[in-house]
């Protein structure tokens, strides 16, 4: 009777192994649909904060005395194009470039907040969220450990009170989708290869984008 129970806890075991891995295979495979099966239109354009480096400054201390930690989630979607994984940012005055996102409002959490963002950047507005897209794991987080301008992908052990965190998560895109994006943006769809450690053009942050998707595996989806 032991030797049946402990064959049977075996099995058992097994099978769970089976099924926990089967879910990490999944969760690591992104499927990536056409370009060409999104749908692009556009609307008032977005107001935008211009501002100097010691105003951005001037500003972060200012929150930070009334909210604490500021926390700004972005969300990195991904296109098949040309039969290579693209991901889609928005372009602000031909230079600047921004994954869909922004600061989470007091009490908000991540998922909403990336909700909420994608709405007021890729919606009618941020009250009309974008049916449709999955929200998945944080993939990558950076901190400014002061209210200087450069962000760390790591937190130094001696920093107890850290000023800003962005947090990037995947987002799933379904088969088809519509996309309303602000007359003063453009949303261009870049390869993979493009952003490569090319933090000239794209920052410290989108640059690294490739090697935070080197877990996944990409099957490309024809329509």
């Amino acid at each position: 009777m032991g030797e049946e129970a402990r064959a049977l806890d075996m099995e058992e075991t097994s099978e769970e192994n089976t099924t926990r891995r089967n879910h990490v295979v999944h969760d690591l495979m992104v499927e990536l649909y056409p370009l060409s099966s999104y749908y692009f239109s556009s609307r008032d354009a977005l107001r935008v904060k211009d501002e100097i480096i010691s105003d951005r400054v001037i500003r972060l201390k200012s929150n930070y005395a009334a909210h604490g930690l500021r926390t700004c989630v972005e969300a990195v979607l991904l296109v098949e194009l040309l039969k290579h994984p693209h991901v889609l940012l928005l372009q602000y005055r031909n230079s600047i470039f921004k994954l869909p996102g922004g600061r989470l409002r007091p009490g908000e959490s991540d998922i909403e907040g990336v909700k909420r963002k994608l709405a007021s950047k890729l919606s009618v507005n941020e009250n009309v969220v974008v049916p449709g897209l999955e929200v998945g794991e944080c993939i990558g987080m950076w901190w400014r450990p002061n209210f200087e301008t450069l962000m760390y992908p790591f937190l130094p052990p001696n920093v107890k009170h850290p000023k800003e965190c962005t947090k990037l998560f995947l987002v799933r895109l379904p088969v088809n989708q519509q996309f309303v994006v602000p007359k003063n943006f453009k949303l261009l769809a870049v390869p993979l290869c493009q952003l490569h450690e090319n933090e000239k053009t794209y920052g410290p942050i989108i640059s690294q984008i490739p090697k935070l998707l080197s877990k996944f595996s990409f099957n490309m989806m024809e329509i």
